[in-house]
């Protein structure tokens, strides 16, 4: 008999995706990505005895459902991150709200791995075209996109850039997003591409990965020309990487002192050329950096806290309690533990959750996430090269207990033990 939940205990599973995750490499993906972040449900909070009530198949859910909630944790903004997402918002709205033809400025998200650059850009451009979208309603009602009738809508593309990048492999990644079919050769490649950013109205192009080129080949060199081509179709082009300084993407590109911006001059002429290209049109990018966590000055100790204090505030543990990750040795062991790289700390946090709940601790402490390995989980389709799997701090002990000080042995001299015979008179 299948163990149906009584009437009053409401639906079971609210928390678990329906499919596969969304592939925001493809428009339809990132719609669908689009319209559910931030709308994860946390398990709610509990008592251990309102715990203990629930019948074993409850507490069992319960406890998937705090799993969830765990691996689950919403993106929190820090100081770097709301620099990098102000700064781009602002671009993108600006360069959308251009009506001359041109070269859009663009924006290079950098930052070492596993230190939310993805997910900070990604969050930035979806907010761009919540608003983006919403004035377009208003300018031209939203009528049915029946395949073959109307372009589909899509004011932001997001793709990878290929471990193994070639112009035309780039060509097929950005067609891919779209769902159009591939021309043979490169030039019918490039074509498709430029139709099918302005047929669907493409203002932001966030191409990820970009740290992937190795220059010293002559594909990755006719590639970074093609990537910087398509700032010809205004669109605002967002480039995101490992270490883009010391990556040699910006050899032939200097900094302009009044603005700051760098300035890549014309492509040359390869492979990747087109019409596009003789504009001779400077390309001019802002970069911004993504960093870590610092622990040497007060604001950076201050801006660890608070972030650890906004993960804790989400935990679902019955023992946890107010300062459990901010207070006394738990936030250095921390940062120790992660250098203060917010993808590690993330995925740290999580395993201990897990082996919190396994265990039965039901809290966080530093003897118990030295037990806790961070594993970054599949790392196939990430490229170690590039810089982007960062080094996990290993063998960092938990904070020694200090030791109980041996209370001095009292004077036994004149204690009456009992067992004497008394005194001659």
């Amino acid at each position: 008999m299948t163990d149906q939940p009584a009437e009053n205990e409401g639906p079971i599973v609210p928390f678990l995706r329906i499919g596969p995750p969304p592939d925001r490499t493809r428009w339809e993906g990132w719609q669908q990505w689009r319209r559910i972040r931030d709308t994860f449900i946390p398990a709610p909070r509990l008592s251990l005895r309102q715990y203990t009530d629930l019948s074993p198949r409850r507490r069992g859910l319960h406890d998937l459902h705090r799993t969830a909630t765990h691996v689950n944790m919403r993106l929190q903004e820090t100081p770097m991150s709301m620099r990098v997402s102000g700064l781009m918002r602002g671009r993108l709205q600006n360069n959308a709200l251009k009506v001359e033809p041109g070269t859009r400025d663009g924006l290079m998200v950098n930052g070492g791995g596993f230190q939310g650059k993805t997910e900070t850009a990604c969050s930035a451009a979806a907010a761009f075209e919540d608003l983006w979208r919403a004035v377009q309603r208003q300018r031209l009602p939203e009528q049915p996109q029946d395949p073959g009738t109307r372009d589909v809508f899509v004011p932001v593309a997001y793709c990878r850039l290929p471990v193994r990048a070639t112009p035309k492999a780039l060509c097929k990644t950005i067609l891919d997003v779209y769902g159009d079919p591939h021309p043979n050769n490169l030039d019918g490649l490039i074509r498709s591409v430029r139709d099918a950013v302005r047929d669907h109205e493409t203002t932001a192009l966030l191409i990820d990965d970009v740290t992937r080129l190795r220059l010293h080949r002559g594909d990755d060199q006719d590639t970074l020309d093609l990537i910087r081509e398509l700032m010809d179709l205004n669109v605002t082009l967002v480039l995101i990487g490992v270490d883009i300084p010391h990556s040699g993407l910006l050899r032939g590109a200097y900094i302009d002192p009044r603005t700051k911006q760098w300035v890549f001059p014309d492509v040359k002429r390869g492979k990747s050329h087109n019409e596009a290209a003789s504009t001779q049109t400077e390309r001019r990018f802002d970069m911004v950096d993504l960093d870590p966590f610092g622990y040497t000055t007060p604001a950076g100790i201050s801006a660890f806290l608070d972030h650890l204090a906004g993960i804790e505030e989400q935990l679902r543990l019955f023992r946890s309690f107010d300062g459990m990750l901010t207070t006394g040795e738990m936030p250095e062991y921390l940062f120790r533990r992660t250098h203060g790289i917010v993808g590690l700390l993330r995925r740290l946090v999580e395993d201990g959750c897990t082996e919190a709940i396994t265990s039965g601790e039901e809290r966080l402490t530093p003897e118990l996430l030295a037990r806790t390995s961070i594993r970054l989980g599949n790392l196939a389709d990430l490229d170690p090269d590039a810089g982007e799997i960062p080094e996990i701090p290993q063998d960092i002990k938990p904070p020694q207990q200090p030791q109980k000080k041996s209370k001095r042995p009292r004077n036994t001299v004149f204690d009456d033990r009992g067992d004497r015979p008394a005194a001659d008179g």
